[in-house]
């Protein structure tokens, strides 16, 4: 009578569930909400009115912060990443398939950012730069450039020390992601190429990368995700110029309006759509590789 009856600790542990995915997710959702207010609305419930009034005001820009040039950038800095991600992860695979001399020790140097503090790396990546900078204005004063010197400024900057910030944190993803793969990897598809006279770039581009593309892409994806929302590494390591995430921050601690939310909405549903590109391109490569 019993057998189809659930036992306690099911709805015990179906609470705890619930309550964690509530507590994850929770803030979000409230975040998501509150951005919809009207023009009266504050940053806490209730909610007075519904309208796009905040989104409305965030396209009309967010006092003196010029938050669509942030914006631009970590989408520029974001697909720079990404694209690195996937080229650097791709060969590191390839070249890890087989052993060579000091393998061990370059694969844990590879990772071990991932167990570093953050701010650590942003700090030493930023005295690393300023480092140079003394090196290379001190040099442009020995060679008697001394107009060189007086304008030069910084060699930290979007595409320099913060991209390396950015890379000591989703590299290593993208690493784990790709040594996972080609160690369960099948070599007998390259090896029946090979038999059928195919050169070893066309065993790579015809048979090896359809056979791993989704993996390729979810490198990808993790790539531009993690860089997307990177404070804590990109901090001390940026430069001028903010990327969103920091002008975020910084807005937290002066804007007192919904319009603060309206942006964190609109930048969770650009993750969202990241996200659901590269599981539809997935599911793509998947149905072709079936077919």
């Amino acid at each position: 009578m019993n057998e189809g009856k659930r036992p306690a600790s099911f709805y015990v542990l179906a609470l705890f569930f619930a309550a964690y995915v509530l507590f994850l997710y929770g803030p979000t959702i409230t975040i998501f909400v509150l951005s919809f207010q009207g023009p009266e609305g504050g940053l806490t419930f209730p909610m007075r009115g519904v309208s796009l009034h905040w989104f409305a005001k965030l396209a009309e820009g967010v006092g003196v912060v010029d938050i669509w040039a942030a914006f631009g950038r970590s989408i520029r800095v974001g697909l720079v990443v990404m694209a690195l991600n996937v080229v650097i992860a791709l060969l590191a695979g390839l070249a890890f398939r087989k052993r060579f001399f000091g393998d061990g020790a370059l694969f844990y140097t590879s990772i071990a950012s991932l167990i570093m503090p953050s701010i650590v790396v942003s700090l030493g990546i930023g005295l690393a730069f300023r480092l140079l900078d003394t090196g290379l204005k001190s040099w442009f004063e020995s060679m008697g450039w001394q107009e060189l010197a007086d304008g030069y400024g910084s060699s930290m900057g979007l595409y320099t020390s913060a991209l390396g910030a950015h890379l000591t944190w989703t590299l290593p993803f993208g690493l784990l992601i790709m040594f996972a793969v080609f160690n369960r990897f099948n070599t007998a598809y390259e090896e029946a190429a090979r038999d059928l006279g195919a050169t070893p770039w066309q065993g790579f581009k015809d048979v090896v990368l359809p056979i791993i593309g989704p993996s390729v892409i979810g490198v990808g994806m993790f790539g531009f995700t993690l860089s997307w929302d990177e404070i804590a590494r990109t901090s001390q390591a940026i430069g001028d110029l903010n990327t969103l995430p920091l002008e975020l921050q910084g807005l937290t601690t002066t804007v007192t309006t919904p319009v603060i939310y309206a942006l964190g909405t609109v930048t969770t549903v650009l993750s969202l759509v990241v996200v659901g590109v590269a599981v539809a391109a997935m599911r793509m490569l998947a149905r072709r590789k079936a077919g």
